[in-house]
């Protein structure tokens, strides 16, 4: 039977303050109160210590004015450890592939591995999280990468290395929507995109400070005290943000949709393992050709079936709402340009300009130092002006960016790199916050972490097809006698994508001039 969609029941919060306290915080019962109250006993005497050490530090924590800020802090924390950890050994994998006696080609999967697996599992981590609660699979998950980075500082191969990053660091990926949906519920609508201006930094800026200090720290100490140095950091997290986050229940009326995950998975997989590994296996080897043809069916067969069941993995009815649909897409095509910018420029600067490694990589800072100052500034200022000129400008500065590096030739000077490093940074803090809290602001709180889960999908697919694309057109038009040249149709594909991206920013409507909406059932339960 055809689901007819509906959507889902809300409730008006029976007081006014329930409003203004979205954490539910204000007036949670403490259990040992009433443990007291019923028994007559102490409440060491019937509560066990470790858990009345929690609740006590909890009501602390919760009753400081700052404590949403805190939950972000502590949240974020993790989330910067995880992404950190992806992408350190990134230029460090010949060294790597020496010492465990392989080859770089199998080495590599130790970025890529984390990197595509991580795109691929984020709806389904983001869907645990609003079933089993977010605070719960975001210390699962933070344990568990804590556990597996353990076990890639002992790897005694590179099977074992690769099979131990890739567990970790999916799994870790958790941290993402399950941290998307802790810190839109503690923040209200109009005050999200401020919020989110954080977390979008620490997201996309941990795995590019990975790429940037991963080098001179695997030279110095080398990369097995790295992952052993995670456990500790892992540990740490999971304790603050076992005080600090509010408490989530599980969702009994809701089941988890195994089937329509595995085919949202495998088609992402199909497609993503493909346009990775074509240009090595080449674009008409079967493997290849089956990857594509395998892509389509699956995603649309995860269509049909989700539009047949009740407990869909992801509410098809979003992807008919323009402020989910049109940042989605703003977000695929500016990650398409920003991070095959990010993969060419360092070439870009060896090739035509002669400049060393460490010149790359101390002209390259102004790119991420940029996002780091863009993204919560521009998160405060989409709370003013809306989240729809957020998007327009940060796909402009990334298109500028693009269509910069298109005219460098051996005569450019530095502070034009610098200039159109600092468009690109600016491109991306603007945007990114922006548009994550377009999408929260359009579906049910009930749904939080599942569509942040998706949007970050289709961002992370965005940056494997940009990087992909934008590569392979550099490499085929490559040119001993005008290395420039080839840069500069990469380039200019980069161009294409971010005016897309211009495009769909125009479609988006600002959450401050629509009617609120009345909230979901709260989903935060007493601790």
């Amino acid at each position: 039977m055809r689901r007819d969609d509906p959507e889902p029941a809300r409730t008006e919060p029976a007081d006014p303050a329930d409003a203004a306290d979205p954490a539910g915080t204000a007036d949670r019962a403490d259990p040992a109160e009433l443990l007291t109250e019923a028994t007559g006993l102490e409440p060491e005497q019937v509560v066990p210590w470790p858990v009345l050490w929690r609740q006590r530090m909890t009501s602390k924590v919760e009753g400081a004015g700052a404590y949403p800020w805190i939950v972000v802090t502590a949240a974020l924390f993790g989330l910067f450890t995880v992404g950190f950890s992806i992408t350190i050994l990134a230029i460090s994998l010949d060294r790597i592939a020496i010492e465990l006696d392989t080859s770089r080609s199998t080495v590599i999967w130790v970025v890529t591995g984390p990197i595509l697996l991580g795109a691929i599992v984020t709806p389904s981590a983001g869907k645990l999280a609003d079933v089993f609660g977010a605070r719960r699979v975001y210390l699962i998950a933070m344990a568990t990468f804590g556990i597996f980075s353990g076990l890639s500082a002992i790897s005694w191969s590179a099977s074992s290395l690769i099979a131990f990053r890739v567990l970790g660091a999916a799994i870790g990926s958790a941290t993402g929507p399950a941290s998307i949906a802790i810190i839109n519920r503690l923040f209200p609508r109009e005050r999200r995109a401020q919020a989110l201006g954080y977390w979008s930094l620490v997201a996309a800026g941990g795995p590019v400070v990975g790429v940037i200090v991963g080098g001179p720290v695997v030279e110095a100490v080398g990369w097995r005290p790295i992952f052993a140095a995670a456990v500790p950091l892992a540990a740490v997290t999971v304790v603050v943000c076992a005080i600090v986050f509010p408490e989530t229940e599980r969702r009994r009326d809701v089941r988890f949709d195994v089937v329509g995950a595995l085919l949202l998975a495998g088609g992402a997989a199909a497609f993503v393992i493909a346009l990775n590994r074509g240009p090595e296996l080449g674009w008409s080897s079967p493997a290849v050709v089956a990857g594509f043809v395998a892509a389509p069916v699956l995603l649309g067969s995860f269509v049909l079936y989700e539009r047949r069941i009740v407990h869909q993995l992801i509410p098809m009815r979003y992807f008919r709402e323009r402020n989910v649909a049109f940042p989605f897409a703003n977000q695929f095509f500016m990650n398409f340009a920003y991070m095959g910018g990010f993969f060419l420029t360092p070439f870009l600067l060896r090739d035509v300009l002669g400049f060393g490694e460490a010149k790359i990589g101390v002209v390259s800072i102004a790119r991420p130092l940029v996002f780091a100052i863009a993204g919560p500034v521009a998160g405060y200022l989409a709370t003013r002006i809306g989240e729809r000129i957020n998007g327009i400008v940060g796909a402009g500065a990334i298109a500028a960016s693009m269509l910069a590096f298109a005219t460098v030739g051996p005569s450019t000077g530095e502070w034009f790199i610098v200039v159109a490093l600092m468009l690109s940074g600016l491109g991306m803090g603007t945007a990114a916050p922006a548009m994550t809290a377009a999408v929260a602001n359009a579906v049910a709180e009930v749904d939080l972490g599942v569509i942040g889960g998706a949007q970050q999908m289709v961002s992370q697919i965005g940056v494997v097809v940009g990087t992909q694309v934008m590569v392979t057109v550099q490499q085929s038009l490559t040119d001993p006698a005008d290395p420039a040249a080839a840069y500069h149709a990469g380039y200019l594909v980069g161009a294409v994508g971010a005016v897309l991206g211009v495009a769909a920013a125009l479609f988006v409507h600002n959450s401050h001039r629509r009617p609120a909406e009345v909230p979901a059932p709260d989903v935060l339960a007493a601790t």
